[in-house]
């Protein structure tokens, strides 16, 4: 059974690159009818099996640390340096397998933008705090995306740097262009590679999308030098004398400024990004039918105390689902719960901390049961204090077990 990083590289050369399904067999050593199933199969596997560990795992921070320093060291001298008394082979396949991430890249081929090849992602953190309701103000990240080629930019201010909330800001901003970029470049972002490898979340997203995401190296802003300006060039060109009542008005004075920052004149490509936006579409991948699955997902009981913490939260729920499983699903909006295909609780999603969010109906829907509960406890009290216990004289208890009082004297003679 293939593995979801698997299944998403089969659906990106088939999808995005047109690559016979022949032809990914052989590439990646995998039988034609799994790469069948892979292509037909919308949603990722979700069984992968659990890695077995090595004899290298307990030596691999110490592998990195040499690494971090001396990128070219060859595996005998880190055998040497770390005590390493194994097969010298097993060390060999490990120091492989981590030394790309230390060792510096060629500069010249990602110079190179091809239209409809990359989009470049990152994360900018304004300084300004915004009000989030309830008292709370935030510093809010936001995800910014740069298409390589054309140089036209989107952002998104999102309600965290969480995988559910990152690859929901990814589509909303893939979505608006209208088109998939063949690849999605990205930082070290512990949601989307914080160890040097695509989470699967990021990985299914990817693979619904006909994408790959590429991590960049380690120490090396660079690799995605494009987005990291556009950075820059919010803070002093869309920041500056501006205010935001909340996260939706910074996003709705964000998405009347952008037009006007992609029509302007770039000096790397001698001409504006609008204008070679057409040539960028035309080069990638058609939408998916069917949206990735993004924001976030979970299954409670629900207790007595007919509230669910998701996100630092306690959202109300229809009190009649006590004891019942919910199934939940926050976007960046709305907080929904659904059971036996019934809305059971749907709030907008609180983008402070620590709060109580109350549907009113719920709260009466609560004092209702509640009420009915206690006239049945109170009536159930009454007809117990109602009931009549039967006395009966002792002296019809001997009669009724033959028993006289000479049975209880002792022998007369």
């Amino acid at each position: 059974m293939i593995n979801v990083e698997q299944w998403a590289e089969i659906r990106r050369l088939h999808r995005a690159e047109g690559v016979p399904i022949k032809e990914i067999s052989r590439r990646l050593g995998i039988a034609r009818n799994t790469v069948r199933t892979a292509l037909a199969s919308a949603e990722p596997p979700n069984y992968q099996r659990a890695k077995r560990g090595s004899v290298a795992d307990a030596f691999e921070p110490e592998i990195r640390k040499l690494l971090r320093e001396y990128p070219r060291m060859p595996a005998t001298v880190i055998a040497e340096r770390i005590g390493w008394k194994n097969s010298i082979s097993t060390l060999k396949n490990r120091v492989a397998q981590i030394r790309p991430e230390y060792t510096s890249v060629d500069p010249v081929d990602r110079l190179i933008h091809e239209p409809g090849q990359a989009a470049q992602m990152d994360l900018w953190f304004p300084e300004p705090r915004i009000p989030v309701g309830f008292g709370q103000s935030m510093m809010l990240p936001v995800l910014v995306m740069t298409l390589s080629y054309s140089r036209v930019f989107n952002a998104l201010m999102i309600p965290s740097r969480q995988a559910g909330d990152l690859t929901a800001g990814m589509w909303s901003l893939i979505n608006n262009v209208g088109a998939v970029p063949k690849s999605l470049i990205w930082d070290r972002e512990s949601a989307i590679g914080g160890k040097g490898k695509v989470t699967e979340a990021a990985a299914a997203f990817a693979g619904t999308l006909a994408t790959r995401i590429i991590l960049a190296p380690p120490r090396d802003p660079e690799f995605k030098g494009q987005t990291e300006r556009n950075n820059q060039f919010l803070e002093t060109s869309f920041l500056p004398g501006r205010k935001f009542a909340s996260p939706q008005d910074f996003n709705k004075q964000l998405i009347e400024w952008l037009p006007v920052a992609n029509a302007r004149t770039v000096r790397s490509i001698q001409g504006r990004p609008i204008d070679r936006l057409p040539t960028d579409l035309a080069a990638m991948t058609v939408l998916p039918p069917m949206p990735p699955v993004t924001g976030f997902s979970h299954r409670v009981r629900i207790s007595r105390d007919y509230y669910v913490r998701l996100d630092r939260n306690d959202y109300s729920v229809h009190p009649s689902m006590i004891g019942r499983l919910v199934d939940f699903t926050l976007t960046m909006d709305r907080v929904i719960g659904v059971c036996d295909q019934q809305v059971v609780a749907d709030h907008p999603r609180c983008w402070a901390k620590h709060q109580v969010i109350t549907d009113p109906e719920h709260v009466q829907v609560a004092a209702t049961l509640r009420s009915a509960f206690n006239r049945l406890r109170r009536t159930a009290a009454e007809n117990v204090r109602g009931e009549v216990v039967e006395s009966r004289q002792l002296s019809e208890y001997d009669r009724i077990f033959g028993l006289n009082d000479h049975d209880f004297r002792g022998d007369p003679s």
